[in-house]
């Protein structure tokens, strides 16, 4: 909320799309969220702000390999910066701003690794976002949100 908050416009257009494609008659349901795809982009774009979980579990690298220019023999522990992944400017444009925009692109949210990659995955990362996304939709139409001072 605090993002949205710092950013009017984000909230002016996620509304919108609530009242175009719920209205006001009746409160946002889960069936809903595949009509609002703006505030999955919100979600998508909070997640990239701030992981759950900015660094990864350790992990063995199960055979010698390269990763960039480092060489990894078998049983390497390796850590994996999410967040430093998700703020490098040569992977994401002004990667310290808000733009839930950025996600329009369905090809952006395959470069998100808030919930990790493969099989190791997170399993519940659908239930999450979902639930976080049904949230946000929830509170943005039942409530005025303004920011009081600065």
């Amino acid at each position: 909320m605090a993002n949205l908050l710092n950013h009017p416009e984000v909230i002016k257009k996620a509304k919108n799309e609530i009242d175009t494609h719920v209205g006001s008659d009746r409160l946002v349901e889960e069936s809903d969220m595949s009509k609002l795809p703006y505030i999955q982009c919100i979600v998508y774009e909070t997640l990239r702000l701030h992981p759950a979980a900015p660094i990864w579990s350790p992990h063995l690298s199960s055979e010698d390999c390269i990763v960039g220019k480092y060489n990894l023999p078998k049983d390497t522990i390796v850590l994996v910066n999410a967040w430093a992944a998700h703020m490098d400017p040569k992977m994401w444009s002004d990667p310290t701003h808000f733009n839930p925009e950025r996600f329009e692109n369905e090809n952006e949210v395959n470069r998100l690794l808030s919930f990790g990659l493969g099989r190791r995955a997170c399993p519940g990362s659908n239930l999450a976002q979902r639930t976080v996304g049904l949230s946000i939709a929830l509170l943005l139409q039942c409530f005025e949100w303004k920011r009081i001072g600065k």
